[in-house]
Order: C-alpha cells, then sequence, then structure tokens
C-alpha cells in the first residue's frame, strides 16, 4: 500500500507541474487517459485516481462526453475562486489597491530597462484595444499591464497573492468597463512613474486611481461619486 499510495503522488505531482508551468493551461483540455498511462508511464488506476485527486482539489474538471480540462493552476487559486466567486466590486478594488500600491512602490524601485520596455509596450496595447473599442481585448491588456506591474516588483509572495486573485481581478476589469467610462490613457502617468523610477509617484498614481473609484477622494477638483452596487472603474 506504501508503494501505490506513493506512485499516486507523484502522478498527482507530475499532473500538477504540468498545469502549474503552463504546458497545460486554464481551459485546456488534458490528454485522455490512455495517452496519460504512456505518457507517465503508469497504470489506469493510478492515472485515474490521480486525476480525481486534482479534481476534488478544484484544479481540474471532468466534463461528461468532452473530456477532463483544467480550471486552475493552483489549490490555493482554486480554494480562493470559491471564497471570493460571490464578493462585491467594491471588495475586489479594496484588496487590489492593497496589493497594487505596494507592487508599484516596489516596480519603480526594481525596473530595469527590460521591464520599463515591456510596461511601455502594455500600454501601448491597452491603448490601442480601448481606441479599438474591443472589449475582450481592453480586459485582456489591462490586466497584463497590471501582471506586468507586478512581476516587475521582484517580490515572489506578492506574485503569487495576486496570481491566485487573476479571476476576481479579471471579472473586477470587465465588470468595470462595461459599467463605467475608462479613458485609454488612464494609466498612463503609473507607467511613467515606474519607468522614470519615481517611487512615491507611482504609489499616489495607484492610491489615486483605485481610491477615486471607491469615492474616497477628490479626482480633477471634483468630488468622484461612491460607486453604486460595489462598482468600480479599472
Amino acid at each position: 500500500m506504501p508503494r501505490r499510495t506513493g506512485l499516486i503522488d507523484s502522478t498527482v505531482r507530475a499532473l500538477r507541474d504540468r498545469i502549474s508551468s503552463g504546458q497545460w493551461p486554464v481551459g485546456a483540455r488534458i490528454p485522455p487517459e490512455p495517452a496519460l498511462v504512456e505518457l507517465l508511464g503508469v497504470g489506469r488506476n493510478t492515472v485515474r485516481e490521480a486525476v480525481q485527486s486534482l479534481v476534488h482539489a478544484g484544479l481540474l474538471e471532468r466534463r461528461q462526453g468532452s473530456g477532463t480540462y483544467v480550471l486552475s493552476t493552483s489549490e490555493l487559486a482554486a480554494s480562493m475562486g470559491r471564497q471570493i466567486a460571490d464578493a462585491r466590486q467594491r471588495d475586489v478594488v479594496e484588496v487590489r489597491r492593497a496589493l497594487e500600491i505596494e507592487a508599484a512602490r516596489l516596480a519603480a524601485r526594481r525596473r530595469n530597462a527590460t521591464d520599463a520596455a515591456a510596461l511601455l509596450d502594455q500600454r501601448d496595447s491597452r491603448s490601442a484595444a480601448y481606441v479599438a473599442a474591443d472589449l475582450e481585448a481592453m480586459v485582456a491588456t489591462d490586466l497584463a499591464l497590471h501582471r506586468t506591474i507586478v512581476r516587475t516588483a521582484g517580490n515572489p509572495v506578492l506574485l503569487s497573492l495576486y496570481e491566485n486573485l487573476l479571476d476576481a481581478i479579471g471579472e473586477n476589469i470587465r465588470f468595470n468597463f462595461v459599467t463605467d467610462v475608462h479613458g485609454h490613457d488612464s494609466h498612463d502617468a503609473l507607467v511613467d512613474a515606474i519607468v522614470a523610477g519615481d517611487v512615491d509617484r507611482a504609489a499616489a498614481e495607484t492610491s489615486r486611481y483605485l481610491s477615486a473609484l471607491l469615492g474616497e477622494q477628490r479626482s480633477a477638483g471634483n468630488v468622484v461619486a461612491a460607486p453604486r452596487n460595489g462598482a468600480a472603474r479599472p
């Protein structure tokens, strides 16, 4: 029994590694059972139990007549996703503010030339998507910009926390684009501050736009109305 259990555990790790590395991205269908047997060099029962373990953990989902699909890249992401599935948009923005202000501060301090180029590219992609009025691209490029800032911060713990909230943050961004008007250049000052290495301005810009979305400070001399029904802009 210990040998059998160890074989299942190693198979679970092998499957999890392919998911967490992006080899099998979220939304992808994993190979069918016979292919997994050949790929991993273990028996059908071992594959079946390992897959079932990851289904219980929330990383995989079996769909009748279709196959098994990747739902999440980690157990933490799956667990957090369940916990915040019904969170108000305002609650998500408050958590974003807690994480993104420090991310911006660290990114401004630690960015290098490669990071700066990536941020400028993300800024331009976001602007182009907005001008084209392509909602899917707007959401994707806005989220990509924020992820790039967090990666540039160079703190693996902060990055892990943020990555495990991506589903909620992405839905928040989508909600905000659908319900509010937001300029194509709304994050330009933030990117400029990080590229310039201005730590205080990077933090202030992040605080400004997220706090304004929550109706907690004045913007351009006018009071920003508190969002209705938990709404907030991206």
